[in-house]
Parts: C-alpha cells; sequence; structure tokens
C-alpha cells in the first residue's frame, strides 16, 4: 500500500480517536451534570431515565468505535492495515478511505452480512413454526 496513503489513513484515525474520546468526553459530564430527581413527577423521571439509557448505548456505540479505530492504528504500525482478515487481500482504498477501520474487503463483508441474515431468517421461521404448533390459541379444557 502506498505510504502517502498509508500516511493519510493514519491521520484520519487520529482525528476519528479525537472526535470520539470528544464525544465520550461530553457524555460523560452530561451524564454526571443530570438533574436531580427533587421536584420531578413520574414522567419527568421516566424521560430523564430513558435519556440515560440512550446515552449509555451511544457511548457503548462510541466505545465499540474507539476499539476499532485504535487496532486499525495498531494494524498501520504491523504492516497489516489494509488487508481483509477473511481472504487476506487488499482491500479497496476507496473503502478504506469511506471507512477507515474496516477489517473486511466488500466481498467478505457482503458474504458476512448475508450468512447474517441468513442465520435471522431462520430464527425467525423457527419462531413462527414454534408458535404455530404450541400455541393454536384456543382452550382444549
Amino acid at each position: 500500500m502506498r505510504k502517502a496513503f498509508l500516511k493519510n489513513a493514519q491521520e484520519s484515525l487520529l482525528k476519528m480517536r479525537e472526535q470520539v474520546l470528544a464525544d465520550i468526553e461530553s457524555d460523560t459530564k452530561s451524564s454526571r451534570d443530570g438533574h436531580k430527581d427533587e421536584g420531578m413527577d413520574t414522567y419527568d423521571i421516566a424521560s430523564e431515565e430513558r435519556d440515560r439509557d440512550i446515552s449509555m448505548i451511544l457511548s457503548d456505540r462510541d466505545r465499540r468505535k474507539l476499539q476499532q479505530v485504535d487496532e486499525a492504528l495498531t494494524r498501520i504500525k504491523a504492516g497489516t492495515y489494509g488487508i481483509c482478515d477473511e481472504c487476506e487481500l487488499d482491500i479497496a482504498e476507496e473503502r478504506l478511505k469511506a471507512l477507515p477501520f474496516t477489517r473486511l474487503c466488500v466481498i467478505c463483508q457482503a458474504d458476512l452480512e448475508k450468512e447474517a441474515r441468513q442465520t435471522r431468517q431462520g430464527d425467525d421461521d423457527r419462531a413462527i413454526r414454534r408458535f404455530a404448533v404450541g400455541d393454536d390459541g384456543g382452550d382444549d379444557s
């Protein structure tokens, strides 16, 4: 892979890392500065709790993204950046520009998503059959 491309990818990943860290810090600070329950009715408390739950989900997503960025930076240093984890072929530079921390080429990613869809569909089919066979909705007593 070209040195100029690797340098640009590293700079992009470092900027992304800084942004994710800033987002995590902001979320943490806002959750600490949250409102106290004093003077709040049940709906306000429930709304506040929902907002905290959403914030936690977003924080988890940010932490996963930070981990992926750090792993990509490690791969750059190790000289394995841009090589697909599955087929070990080069990942297209355009894909790496769009998603700099990706570990899979387009073909392997598509295969993975297709397999996940088939697994989900199989799980859904089994659940439907189980419901249809096990619960007829009637009362035989």
